[in-house]
């Protein structure tokens, strides 16, 4: 059986009285490609925050490793390395796109100016952008910064290999984008996914049906709180569930309540 890496146990989270999350369960397990789907405002971005450490729960617990998480990832490291790649790809626009991905190594490194941007090189390769490290974000376009933030999620210190992400979650990485640059990045979500040194492990977030298709392994659909649904993706043609034939179709009446 594959090793649980992260486990949510009976997790809580509330915003202002609203209760987003309602005693979640949820395990990733070494080397699978997750994807959690669901209606927008439903949780979902908030999940991966709670994963990443970035937000504490109101209720529950946080493994990593079996190591049970106390507080926030800036309170005390996790036993491996867990990366981010943000929805609106969070780049600044002051730095150039080599200072962008090598930032935290300048930062928290011992590491010379000329090792990291042979690092940063390495990851713009790996990503498909090679030689764009003078540019500035304002001068790429929305697949290219995206591809960015990607390159930024897997750079890691050499000398410090729990720096190394072993897991990436991806927030809506393909929303905004074209159809061409979408399939750009469900591609590279995949390479990565395959790529020896990189991590091996995902969970994304997306209400985006080719991104779910082509890039997840297994499916939790996420609604009230709660993950009413898991399967597979061919499990999605053959379900009967109320909720996924609604999502799934596009169609107002259901079980789904339409916000707005």
């Amino acid at each position: 059986m594959a090793e649980p890496i992260i486990e949510l146990k009976g997790v809580s989270k509330s915003f202002g009285g609203n209760v987003v999350l309602d005693r979640v369960d949820l395990t990733i397990y070494k080397g699978e490609a997750l994807a959690i789907i669901g209606p927008s405002g439903t949780g979902k971005s908030t999940i991966l925050r709670l994963l990443a450490g970035l937000l504490a729960p109101d209720e529950g617990e946080i493994y990593v490793r079996g190591q049970m998480r106390e507080g926030l990832i800036e309170d005390k490291p996790d036993p491996i390395g867990i990366g981010m790649v943000f929805q609106q790809a969070a780049l600044f626009d002051s730095l150039t796109v080599e200072e962008n991905i090598g930032f935290f190594l300048y930062q928290h490194s011992n590491l010379s100016r000329q090792r990291i941007r042979d690092l940063v090189n390495h990851s713009l390769d790996m990503v498909g952008l090679p030689g764009i490290g003078d540019r500035y974000p304002a001068e790429l376009s929305g697949g290219m910064r995206k591809r960015v933030s990607f390159a930024r999620a897997i750079i890691s210190n050499p000398d410090n290999p729990r720096d190394r992400s072993e897991v990436l979650l991806y927030d809506e990485p393909t929303a905004g984008l074209d159809p061409i640059a979408s399939t750009v990045i469900e591609d590279l979500i995949r390479q990565l996914h395959c790529m020896t040194g990189v991590c091996n492990t995902y969970a994304i977030v997306t209400h985006q049906d080719s991104t779910i298709r082509r890039t997840a392994d297994r499916i939790l659909f996420l609604y009230q709180g709660t993950f009413q649904w898991e399967g597979t993706v061919d499990d999605v043609g053959r379900t009967d569930h109320p909720m996924i034939r609604q999502f799934f179709s596009g169609k107002v009446e259901g079980p789904i309540q339409v916000i707005g």
